[in-house]
Formats: C-alpha cells, sequence, structure tokens
C-alpha cells in the first residue's frame, strides 16, 4: 500500500495547520516535500485533488471492540479508563450504549487511530450539559510517550470547539495521576478551575477530595489558535 506522508485527514473536520505541524514532529517527516506540503496547507486547506491517506479519529464503532478492550485491559491503562468492562462481550456492550448515549446527545466519542488506521485508544467528552462536558481519554500502554495523545487533543478540541459548538471543556485529574497531569499542564490554554468555578469542583469531589479541575474555555482556545495562525502566516512571509 502506498502511503501519502503528508497529506492528513480528520474524519468529520478539516485538518488545520496546528494539527498538521503536530504529525509531522510526530512522524519525524522532513525535506523539501513536507515543507510544500505543509505551506500549501497552512495556505489553501486540504487540496481536494489529493489522495487521503491518513485518518485520526473516527466516530466509534463495534467492530474496533476487541482491539481496543485488549488495549483497555493492561493494568496501566484500566484504572484510568470511565467506562470499564471485564469481557470483550461486556466491552461490546458498553461500546453499543457509548453509541446510543452520542445520539441522544449525552456525550462525544471518538476512537483514536494511528498512522496505519489501527485503534489505539479514544477520547471523550462525558456529561455534556449547557455545551460543556468531562474530558476522558485513554491510551494503550504501547503507544505511551509516542504523541498520540496531543495529537488525539488538539484533533479533538478542533471538532468540539468549531464543529460542536463546546463552549468548555472540564478535565478532573486525580492527583496521585502524575501522567495526566503533566500533560494536562503542558496544553497552553488550560487553566485551573478549582476556584473559578467552585461548584463543579465541589461535585467532582463530593465522594472523596482526590481531584484537581482544569478548564478549557472556548474563549481561551480561539485566542490561542488564532494567535497560532498570526504567528505562523508572519513566518511564512519572513
Amino acid at each position: 500500500m502506498v502511503r501519502h506522508q503528508f497529506i492528513l485527514v480528520l474524519v468529520g473536520s478539516i485538518p488545520t495547520p496546528n494539527f498538521c505541524e503536530l504529525l509531522i514532529k510526530i512522524r519525524g517527516w522532513s525535506g523539501p516535500t513536507t515543507g510544500v506540503a505543509f505551506a500549501f496547507l497552512r495556505a489553501f486547506g486540504h487540496p481536494p485533488n489529493i489522495k487521503e491517506g491518513f485518518f485520526m479519529l473516527k466516530k466509534r464503532d463495534l467492530h474496533e471492540a476487541p482491539v481496543l478492550y485488549e488495549l483497555m485491559s493492561h493494568p496501566e491503562v484500566f484504572p484510568y479508563v470511565r467506562h470499564k468492562a471485564s469481557s470483550t462481550d461486556e466491552f461490546y456492550f458498553v461500546t453499543k450504549q457509548t453509541i446510543e448515549a452520542e445520539d441522544r446527545g449525552e456525550l462525544i466519542s471518538r476512537t483514536i487511530l494511528d498512522e496505519w488506521e489501527q485503534p489505539i485508544g479514544t477520547i471523550n467528552l462525558f456529561d455534556v450539559q449547557d455545551n460543556k462536558g468531562f474530558l476522558a481519554t485513554w491510551i494503550g500502554k504501547p503507544y505511551f510517550g509516542k504523541g498520540y495523545n496531543k495529537i488525539a487533543k488538539e484533533a479533538f478540541f478542533e471538532e468540539l470547539f468549531f464543529h460542536l459548538n463546546i463552549e468548555a471543556i472540564f478535565m478532573k485529574i486525580r492527583r496521585t495521576n502524575q501522567r495526566s497531569m503533566k500533560a494536562a499542564l503542558k496544553i497552553p490554554y488550560v487553566s485551573s478551575a478549582n476556584f473559578s468555578y467552585p461548584d463543579i469542583h465541589a461535585w467532582v469531589n463530593r465522594i472523596e477530595d482526590v481531584y484537581d479541575l482544569f478548564v478549557i474555555t472556548k474563549e481561551q482556545y480561539l485566542f490561542h489558535y488564532y494567535g497560532d495562525q498570526s504567528q505562523n502566516e508572519e513566518a511564512l512571509e519572513a
């Protein structure tokens, strides 16, 4: 199979320059071809006459349940999965429930795919109310530390804010979950919400005070997004 290394497709959205830049970094692509493609994408968006060769996010599908279940079952992943399952059959049922809940507008869930279009995890917005929800994501152990989490979040945030009218994304993170805490603090448009959203902070800690609350508002995201776009355009003109 021929792979088109620099033409990207995000299901349900258009790959943006920020998204392209992240993927070029993770794949280690270089050379004049990448530079030309990158500049073209920045200037004109996805060219319609070039084949689509990469999928990053897709809507949930029952067919991917066996692969995702195996990844989810790893002891370094399982504790941090919201909708757990103890068998493949149970995971099929949970996936079916997730798809139905999205149809009712209760959540938004996507499967994360690698560059070979294989499922490697999920990214979700749960408890959606008043155009706000809670982010939850997990990646299989073999894919830790390879940058997929960052790319998936970038793609998901663009879909949520630009296409699905989401106004705020909350993240509740256990103070003992250092991996997730570090990942959240690396996002430049994340802010602490323990005091700015005291009611929600109290609600997530209603059983036990173990979570810190973070938020990404649409305003914060767009300010950073369009700031990056301006800087990139100035760099191209220089």
